[in-house]
C-alpha cells in the first residue's frame, strides 16, 4: 500500500529533485514540483501552514555546468545565477508554493557539505584511490559497461563516453549492502511504487564502492574538498545533501517529521541506495519516502533538448492558463508511469472538463443563486451530504496514497453529481420558495466543497469560486464570477 502513514507523523517535510543549471527547466522536469506542490498544499490544510515544507531548487555545481556557461560565454557563477532565477520564474507560472528555493552555491548548503563530508570521512567510509571509469557527461555519472547499450549511455547516446583516470576519494558504498537491503525489506513505504522497490532491491548487490570526488583541474566548479583544496566534491554528493540543509534548518529532519522525496525515476538509485548510505554513514536519519515518478512524454517522444521539442511551462501557461495546466498534468497523468501529453490533448481537456464540466457547473449554481437573494443556510439533504463526505474521504485517501489521478477523478464525479442534481430537480421550475431555497442550497453546498477540494489541485480556481459565495451570519449570497474557463475554438 502507497499511503502516507500519518499516525506518527506531526510534520511533513516534501521535496523534489534538484535542477541542473545547464539549461532552463521544461515542462517534464516541472510535473514533479506540481506533484509536490499538490501534496504540499493538502497536508498544510490537514496539520497546518507551520507543520509543512515544501523544498526545490537548482543544483550548479560540476563539469555539464561549466561547459554550458563556457558555451554561453559567461562567468560560471553569472551563468547559473541567471538559470536558477529562470527556473524560479518557471516553478512560479504554475503557482508552485515551495516554502524554500534551494542553490547548492548557497552558503548554508556550502557549510554543511563540508560539515557532512567531515562526518562521512571520520567513520572511515571516505577513502582516497585510483579511478578508472568510463563518464557520461550527461548523466554527470560513471557508468559501469553492464549499463551501456552498443557502448554508449543509453539516456544520452549521442554524447560519447570519457575515459577517466584520476586518484579520487571514494565512499564506502558497499560496506552498507546490507544494511540497504534490510532497510528497504523492512520499510516498504521506503521506495514506491512497488515495481520502483523491486528495482532497486534488484541493484543492492551489484553496489560498489563509488568516486565521491574529482580533480580540482578537471572539474573547477565545485566545492573543495576538506583537506584537500586539488579535489572538489563530486556533484551527487553534494547535491543529495541539500535536503538535509534545508531540513535540518527548519526543523523537519526530526523524527516527529515524514520525509518524502519526490523525483523522477532516473534519479531513483541514487536517492533510495547511495543517499540513505551516505545518512546512515553521517549519523541523520533516513529518509522515509523515495517516490518515483514516470517521464512525461511530449506527443509519443521524449521531451529532450537535441530533439527541439522542449515546452516550458510559462509558454503553456501563457497559452491556457495556471490551472488548467495543472489540471492536465494531474488528471490525465499517472505518476507511477509514463505519460504523454500535448497540446491538443490538453485543449481538449480544457474544453470538456473545465469550460464544460466545473465551469458550466459553477456558472449555473450561482447564477440561480444570485436570483434569489439571500439564501438561509440549512442543513443539507442526505444525498448531497454523503455524496460530499464519500468525495472528501475517497479525496484524502487518493492523494496520501500518490495517487493524484483519481483525487482529481473523484472531485470531478462530484461535479458531474451537482451536474446531476440541477437536471433532476430543475430548480427553475420549482414554484415554491422554500422548496426551491432548499434545493439551491444544495448546489451552493456542491460547489463550496468542490471549492474547498480543489485549493490544493487547482488554487486560483478555487479562490474565485468561493470568493463568489458570500456568507452573511446564517445566510449566504452570491454573486457571479467571471467565466472560469472561457470556451476555446
Amino acid at each position: 500500500m502507497n499511503a502516507v502513514k500519518q499516525s506518527k507523523s506531526k510534520k511533513i517535510y516534501i521535496t523534489t529533485a534538484i535542477d541542473y543549471v545547464n539549461d532552463v527547466i521544461h515542462i517534464g522536469h516541472a510535473y514533479q514540483k506540481v506533484v509536490a506542490d499538490v501534496l504540499s498544499r493538502h497536508y498544510r490544510r490537514k496539520l497546518g501552514e507551520d507543520r509543512v515544507y515544501f523544498l526545490t531548487g537548482t543544483d550548479e555545481h560540476g563539469q555539464k555546468v561549466e561547459e554550458a556557461a563556457r558555451k554561453s560565454g559567461q562567468s560560471v557563477k553569472a551563468f547559473v545565477d541567471a538559470i536558477a532565477l529562470a527556473d524560479q520564474k518557471e516553478q512560479d507560472a504554475l503557482n508552485v508554493s515551495y516554502d524554500r528555493f534551494m542553490r547548492t552555491t548557497d552558503p548554508d548548503h556550502i557549510a554543511l557539505v563540508n560539515e557532512f563530508w567531515q562526518r562521512s570521512f571520520d567513520q572511515g567510509d571516505l577513502y582516497l584511490g585510483d579511478f578508472d571509469g568510463l563518464y557520461c557527461m550527461g548523466c554527470e555519472e560513471f557508468k559501469t559497461k553492464s549499463e551501456l547499450v552498443d557502448g554508449r549511455c543509453p539516456l544520452h547516446p549521442l554524447q560519447e563516453l570519457e575515459v577517466i583516470r584520476e586518484k579520487n576519494y571514494f565512499f564506502r558504498w558497499s560496506k552498507y549492502r546490507d544494511f540497504l537491503r534490510k532497510w528497504i525489506v523492512g520499510h516498504p513505504e521506503s521506495v514506491l511504487p512497488e515495481t520502483r522497490r523491486n528495482e532497486v532491491l534488484a541493484f543492492v548487490d551489484k553496489i560498489e564502492d563509488i568516486t565521491v570526488s574529482r580533480k580540482k583541474e578537471s572539474v573547477g566548479w565545485g566545492i573543495p574538498v576538506p583537506g584537500d583544496s586539488s579535489q572538489v566534491i563530486y556533484v551527487w554528493f553534494d547535491a543529495l545533501i541539500n535536503y538535509l540543509t534545508a531540513g535540518l534548518q527548519n526543523g523537519f529532519w526530526d523524527d516527529d517529521t515524514r520525509i518524502i522525496h519526490i523525483l523522477g525515476k532516473d534519479n531513483l538509485r541514487w536517492h533510495a541506495l547511495l543517499w540513505p548510505a551516505m545518512l546512515q554513514s553521517a549519523g541523520y536519519r533516513l529518509p522515509d519516502t523515495v517516490y518515483a515518478h514516470g517521464f512525461l512524454t511530449l506527443n509519443g517522444r521524449k521531451v529532450s533538448k537535441s530533439l527541439g521539442n522542449i515546452i516550458r511551462p510559462s509558454e503553456l501557461v501563457k497559452d491556457f492558463g495556471c490551472d488548467p495546466i495543472r489540471y492536465y498534468l494531474l488528471r490525465y497523468t499517472g505518476l507511477s508511469e509514463d505519460s504523454d501529453i500535448s497540446v491538443a490533448k490538453i485543449a481538449d481537456a480544457y474544453n470538456a472538463d473545465l469550460a464544460n464540466g466545473l465551469g458550466n457547473f459553477a456558472a449555473r449554481t450561482l447564477a440561480l443563486g444570485e436570483q434569489l437573494g439571500k439564501i438561509p443556510a440549512e442543513k443539507v439533504s442526505a444525498e448531497v451530504e454523503n455524496k460530499i463526505n464519500q468525495t472528501r474521504e475517497t479525496l484524502d485517501t487518493k492523494a496520501e496514497s500518490f495517487n493524484l489521478h483519481d483525487a482529481v477523478g473523484a472531485i470531478w464525479e462530484l461535479i458531474e453529481f451537482g451536474d446531476g442534481y440541477v437536471n433532476t430537480k430543475k430548480p427553475w421550475a420549482i414554484t415554491g420558495r422554500e422548496e426551491k431555497l432548499r434545493v439551491v442550497f444544495d448546489l451552493v453546498a456542491i460547489l463550496d466543497n468542490v471549492a474547498s477540494m480543489l485549493i490544493p489541485f487547482l488554487p486560483e480556481t478555487s479562490a474565485k469560486i468561493t470568493k463568489s459565495i458570500i456568507w452573511e451570519g446564517n445566510s449566504i449570497s452570491m454573486k457571479k464570477t467571471e467565466v472560469l474557463f472561457p470556451r476555446r475554438s
